[in-house]
C-alpha cells in the first residue's frame, strides 16, 4: 500500500507540475519585455497580477467562472482516476500479482470507481452546464449565483477527504525518518480503502480502516454539492429563461440538464442517507446492515436505488451534448426534438425502476426480479430512440469530418455496443452466467469510457473558440479523437470477451491462458491514457499559442440556421470587443426543421422513408441492369466450362432450401437486383474514388473476392485463371451497370424536385 502512495504521488507531482511548467513557458514567450529582460518592477507587477486573479477566482460568482472551476477540477480528478486504471492495467499484464498486491489491486479498483463516476464525470458537466446554460437560455446568470459557488467548493474537500489515505500515507513515510512510530501512529494507520467501490455491507461495516469513516464524510459532502447544483440548475431552466425561450424551442441540452438535475435531486438524498446509516453501523454500534437488522441486502437496495439513476445522471448531459453537435456538423437539425425530449423523460423515470437488476444474483423472490427485468428491458427503447433519430440526423446530410463528429460518430458506435450488451444483462439467466465476470465491465465502460467522455472532449473542442477565442491544433484534435476511440474499442471489447469465455472479475491474479488478451486490453489502455494527454496538451498549449478566431461564426453555423444563441452570445462580444463585422454565410444549405410540417406521412420520419424507398427502387434498376451485364460474363464462363453451374446449388441449401442450381441461380439474381445495391448505397461514401462508377469498380472488386471463393470447386492451371478473369470482369461489368445508372436517373430526378420546389 506505500507503494501505491509513493507511485501516485511522484504521477500526480509531474503531472501538475508539467502543466504548471507549460503555462510558465507559453506564458513567457507571449509576453512582451521592452528590454528583453526581466525587471524588478515588472516581477511585482506580476506577482500582483497573479494575486488579483487569485482572489478573483476564489471568490467569483460568475457562472462562466464558476464553470472553468468545475470543469478543471473535473479534469484533474479525471487524470487521477485514470492513474489507478493504469495502475490497475498495468498489474494485469501478467496473471500473478508480481507488481502490486491484491490488497493495493483492491485499494486502486475502489478509488479509480469513486473518483471517476463521482468527481471526474458529474463536475465536468455541471461545468458545461454552468457555462453554456445561462448563454443557451438567455439568462444573465445562474439563479443562485453564490449558492452555486458554494456548491464547486464543497468538491474540493470533499474529495481530499475520499482519498486522504495517498497523502497521509506519503506524509507517514517522511515522517517516519524524523519520528518515531509510536508517535506517528495515526499516519500510519490510514491507507486506501479496499473494500470496492460499491462499499457492499458487511465489509465495509467490518473494515477496520480509519479512512473509510472519511472516505464516507467525503461523499456525503459531494452529495450535498450535487445536490445543491441540481437545484440551481432546476431553478435556472424554469424561471430564468429569456423571453420567446418556452418549452417547446428550448435546446436539447438544457432538456438533458433538467432532467439530470431532477434526477440528482432524488437520488443523492438517499446515498446521503444510506451512507450516514452506515457510519452509524461502523462506529456507534447500530444494525441497520447487520443480520439482526436490515440486513446486508438492505444497503445492496439502498446503493443501487442511487446506483442505477447515477448511471444515467452521467448518461443524459452526453446525449444532450451529441444532440446538440452532431447536428452543426452533419447540415442538418435534429431529426425528432420532440421524440428526443420524450425519450429523455422517459428515462429518468424509468431509471428508478431498474435498480434490482444489479441484484439478480442475491436470493430477491423471482418474482420480483422478473419485474425488474421487464423494466430493464423496456428501458432500452427511449436510448433506441435517440440511437436512431441521430442516425437520422445524419441521414443524407453534408458530412464536415472535425474531430467534434468524429467523436460523435465513434460515441454513438461504442453506445450501440455498450447498450445492446446491457440488454443482455437484463435477462436474468444471462446475467446469472455473466454478472461476476469481465463482460460487466466491458458492458459499463463502452458507455463511461465511450459516449460520455467522448462527448466531453467534443464538447471543448466545439465551444474552445467561443471559450478562449482561438484555435486549436484540429488536425492533432483528429488524431487525437480517433486514438481515443481505437483505444476505447480495443481495451472494452477485448474485455466483453474475455468475459463471455467466463473470467471473472476483480481479481488480480488469473489464469494464464487469458494473458494476451490482458494485455491487449492493458496496451488499448495506454492508448486511451495517450490520447488523454495529448487532448490534455492541445487544449493547454492553444490557450497562449493558438490561431486568433477571426470570425464571428467559426463553425458556419449560419449557413444552416443553426447559429444558436450561445454562439449569437459570441457574436455580440466579439463585436463589441474586438470591432469583427458579423459573419455573412457565403452560401445557404437546406437543414432540416423539426418545427416545420415536411411533405409525406408521418411527418419526418415520412421524409426519410421517402427517400429511403426512392433510393432503394433506383439501386434496384441499376441492380438488374447490373445483374442482366453481369449474367453475359459468368454465362461465358459456364459455356466454356471453367464456372460450374452446379455450385449455385449451394445458396439455396443455405437457405433451407433443396440444391437446385435453378432455384439458387434465382436467388442469386435477386441478391443482386435488392441486396447488393442496397450495400454499395450504403457503403458508397466510404470507398475510394472520386467518382460514383470508380466507387462502383472498386465495390465490385471487393465483392467478386467472395464470388471467386464460395463457387470455387476445384479449377487449377489455365481453368483457374479463366474463372478468376471471368468472375472479375462480370463483376466489373455489375458495377458499371448499377453505378452509371444511378448517376442516370438521379439526373433525371434532379430537375423534378427542383420544379417541385
Amino acid at each position: 500500500m506505500v507503494a501505491i502512495a509513493i507511485v501516485q504521488g511522484i504521477l500526480l507531482s509531474l503531472l501538475v507540475g508539467s502543466c504548471l511548467f507549460l503555462w510558465a513557458r507559453r506564458r513567457r514567450e507571449v509576453a512582451v519585455e521592452s528590454d528583453g529582460g526581466t525587471t524588478q518592477e515588472s516581477q511585482r507587477i506580476e506577482l500582483g497580477v497573479i494575486r488579483s486573479e487569485l482572489y478573483r477566482w476564489l471568490t467569483t460568482t460568475n457562472h462562466r467562472d464558476i464553470g472553468i472551476l468545475y470543469v478543471i477540477f473535473g479534469t484533474f480528478a479525471g487524470l487521477w482516476g485514470g492513474i489507478d486504471a493504469m495502475m490497475l492495467r498495468t498489474e494485469l499484464l501478467t496473471p500473478p500479482a508480481d507488481i502490486w498486491t491484491p490488497e493495493t489491486y483492491n485499494a486502486l479498483f475502489t478509488t479509480h470507481g469513486l473518483t471517476m463516476l463521482i468527481f471526474f464525470v458529474l463536475p465536468v458537466f455541471f461545468g458545461v452546464g454552468n457555462y453554456f446554460l445561462p448563454l443557451l437560455l438567455g439568462a444573465d446568470d445562474m439563479a443562485f449565483p453564490r449558492v452555486n459557488a458554494i456548491g464547486f467548493w464543497l468538491l474540493p474537500p470533499a474529495l481530499l477527504l475520499v482519498r486522504m489515505g495517498l497523502f497521509v500515507q506519503v506524509g507517514g513515510q517522511i515522517l517516519s525518518t524524523l519520528f518515531p512510530q509510536d508517535a506517528i501512529r495515526f499516519f500510519l494507520t490510514l491507507r486506501e480503502v479496499g473494500v470496492g467501490w460499491t462499499l457492499y455491507a458487511p465489509l465495509s461495516v467490518q473494515s477496520p480502516n480509519p479512512q473509510l469513516d472519511l472516505l464516507i464524510l467525503g461523499l456525503h459532502l459531494s452529495g450535498i454539492a450535487t445536490t445543491v447544483g441540481a437545484i440551481n440548475f432546476i431553478a435556472t431552466i424554469l424561471h430564468e429563461r429569456a423571453e420567446g425561450v418556452t418549452w417547446a424551442n428550448l435546446d436539447i441540452f438544457s432538456w438533458n440538464m433538467l432532467v439530470t438535475s431532477g434526477l440528482a435531486l432524488f437520488a443523492f438524498p438517499l446515498l446521503g442517507s444510506a451512507l450516514v446509516m452506515l457510519l452509524l453501523d461502523r462506529n456507534f454500534g447500530t444494525t441497520f446492515f447487520a443480520v439482526e437488522g436490515g440486513g446486508a441486502i438492505l444497503w445492496q437496495h439502498l446503493f443501487w436505488f442511487w446506483g442505477h439513476p447515477e448511471v444515467y445522471i452521467l448518461f443524459l448531459p452526453a446525449t444532450g451534448l451529441m444532440s446538440t453537435i452532431l447536428p452543426k456538423f452533419v447540415g442538418r437539425k435534429l431529426f425528432g426534438y420532440r421524440f428526443i425530449v420524450y425519450s429523455t423523460l422517459g428515462l429518468g423515470v424509468l431509471s428508478f425502476g431498474v435498480w434490482a437488476h444489479h441484484m439478480f444474483t442475491t436470493s430477491l423472490d423471482p418474482r420480483i426480479k422478473a419485474s425488474f427485468m421487464a423494466v430493464s428491458i423496456a428501458i432500452a427503447v427511449p436510448s433506441a430512440i435517440k440511437v436512431f433519430n441521430w442516425l437520422a440526423t445524419m441521414w443524407d446530410g453534408e458530412i464536415r469530418l472535425t474531430a467534434p463528429f468524429i467523436l460523435c460518430a465513434g460515441g454513438i458506435g461504442t453506445f450501440i455496443i455498450g447498450g445492446v450488451t446491457g440488454v443482455f444483462l437484463a435477462v436474468i439467466p444471462i446475467d446469472i452466467l455473466y454478472h461476476g465476470t469481465y463482460y460487466v465491465v466491458g458492458h459499463f465502460h463502452l458507455i463511461v469510457v465511450g459516449i460520455i467522455p467522448f462527448m466531453m472532449l467534443a464538447a471543448s473542442y466545439y465551444w474552445y473558440p467561443l471559450m478562449t477565442g482561438r484555435w486549436y491544433d484540429r488536425r492533432l484534435a483528429k488524431f487525437q479523437a480517433v486514438l481515443i476511440i481505437f483505444g476505447s474499442t480495443v481495451t472494452f471489447t477485448t474485455l466483453l470477451i474475455i468475459g463471455g469465455l467466463g473470467l471473472p472479475r476483480r481479481h488480480a491474479i488469473y489464469p494464464v491462458e487469458y494473458q494476451f488478451a490482458h494485455q491487449i486490453a492493458t496496451v488499448g489502455a495506454y492508448i486511451i491514457g495517450l490520447s488523454a494527454l495529448l487532448w490534455l496538451y492541445n487544449m493547454l498549449s492553444s490557450y497562449w499559442q493558438g490561431e486568433v478566431v477571426q470570425t464571428t461564426d467559426p463553425w458556419n453555423l449560419k449557413a444552416t440556421g443553426q447559429f444558436t444563441r450561445e454562439w449569437q452570445w459570441f457574436e455580440a462580444r466579439m463585436v463589441e470587443q474586438y470591432g469583427l463585422e458579423p459573419a455573412v454565410p457565403t452560401e445557404r444549405r437546406a437543414s432540416y426543421d423539426p418545427d416545420a410540417k415536411p411533405p409525406g406521412f408521418a411527418g419526418g420520419v415520412g421524409t426519410v422513408a421517402q427517400t429511403v424507398s426512392r433510393n432503394a427502387s433506383m439501386a434496384a434498376v441499376g441492380g438488374i441492369i447490373g445483374t442482366l451485364l453481369m449474367t453475359g460474363g459468368l454465362g461465358t464462363a459456364v459455356l466454356i466450362g471453367v464456372l460450374d453451374p452446379g455450385s449455385f446449388g449451394e445458396i439455396a441449401e443455405l437457405l433451407g432450401l433443396p440444391a437446385s442450381p435453378t432455384l439458387g441461380a434465382l436467388l442469386f439474381l435477386v441478391g443482386g437486383t435488392v441486396t447488393w445495391p442496397l450495400l454499395f448505397l450504403a457503403f458508397s461514401d466510404f470507398l475510394p474514388g472520386r467518382l460514383l462508377f470508380e466507387r462502383g469498380l472498386v465495390f465490385a472488386t471487393l465483392i467478386s473476392t467472395g464470388f471467386a471463393i464460395a463457387f470455387y470447386t476445384g479449377q487449377q492451371g489455365l481453368a483457374l485463371i479463366g474463372y478468376l478473369a471471368f468472375v472479375l470482369v462480370a463483376h466489373w461489368s455489375y458495377g458499371l451497370g448499377l453505378t452509371v445508372t444511378l448517376q442516370f436517373l438521379r439526373r433525371r430526378q434532379r430537375p423534378e424536385t427542383e420544379e417541385s420546389q
